[in-house]
């Protein structure tokens, strides 16, 4: 797909998020203060923070789609990938202060302190939250996966985690509301257990943005296909130094390839250039790739 078109769908797929983030947090914050819910309350800063998240997504996109230039010779892919990582630390953040407050609440109440009961205004916000949040989650994330973008998948989840923390403050404020005094300590359990679910989420985003950003290699399956295109390649004797790794939503590769001594500087580039057309052939012809030509040299068998 092309870089600019790449780029505004992106845009405007995030800025569709940012409004209804923007409509839900103004919306569950006045909500859970009328409704007298902690719950609702740190539901709206969830929403918050997906807010916040959507702006880190277009300002970063905008910056990765930028072609290669003297400081970056590699283009600017990371930016995404950083992107990536800040978005799951937000999540991270978010998570941690919710499981705190209501894990305060909790404690109170055990202590014996009595709970305001939550109102229906409450309750019928995160119901309207789930729609919304849940329709926004598959919205980004089929458009994320359709351009290729870790960066909107990642905000993909984080509006389904908020679509999760609405689904936990709806049943624990129904509870608190329909089950008397004692069970209003349903509204802050409810944000504890859904803290949980956001925390998943935040590692399972940003262990593969991390990885990326220490320059992990790329995973087995794509390492061996491309070690199957060089050994099918039939100029090529052998191989080494192999090396793999991800620039945002672009794939960069490095090997050394061994060939007959005996061959032209042509003949040696025009292998190294048949396994780059294959390489690119099968992930993209903007992946980076460095081939090093050595002669092959056959070992001698030792004399007894």
């Amino acid at each position: 797909m092309n870089k600019k078109v790449r780029v505004k769908t992106i845009r405007n797929v995030t800025l569709i998020g940012s409004v209804g983030n923007l409509l839900l947090t103004v919306g569950k914050i006045i909500a859970g203060v009328v409704g007298k819910s902690s719950a609702m309350i740190a539901d709206g800063i969830h929403s918050l923070s997906d807010l916040v998240t959507d702006i880190i997504v277009i300002v970063f996109i905008k910056t990765s789609a930028k072609e290669r230039d003297e400081d970056h010779r590699y283009g600017h892919g990371k930016f995404e990938t950083f992107a990536t990582m800040l978005i799951s630390f937000a999540l991270l953040i978010v998570g941690a202060g919710i499981l705190w407050a209501s894990s305060e609440k909790v404690i109170h109440s055990m202590q014996g302190e009595l709970l305001e009961q939550p109102g229906y205004i409450a309750l019928y916000a995160a119901l309207l939250s789930i729609v919304v949040k849940e329709g926004l989650y598959w919205y980004t994330r089929k458009t994320g996966q359709r351009v290729n973008s870790p960066a909107m998948i990642a905000n993909a989840w984080h509006h389904r985690s908020d679509a999760f923390s609405s689904i936990g403050t709806a049943l624990g404020i129904s509870g608190a509301i329909l089950l008397g005094e004692k069970w209003r300590v349903l509204d802050p359990i409810a944000g504890v257990i859904v803290s949980f679910f956001i925390l998943k989420v935040a590692w399972d985003i940003a262990n593969p943005s991390i990885k990326e950003l220490l320059e992990g290699s790329l995973p087995e399956e794509v390492e061996n296909d491309v070690i199957d295109i060089i050994e099918n390649n039939k100029g090529v004797k052998g191989f080494h130094n192999l090396k793999t790794r991800k620039i945002g939503d672009v794939f960069a590769f490095d090997v050394h390839i061994k060939v007959d001594k005996n061959l032209s500087v042509e003949h040696s580039h025009d292998i190294a250039t048949e396994i780059e057309d294959s390489i690119k052939d099968k992930y993209g012809n903007q992946s980076h790739i460095g081939i090093h030509v050595e002669p092959y040299k056959p070992t001698r068998a030792r004399r007894k």
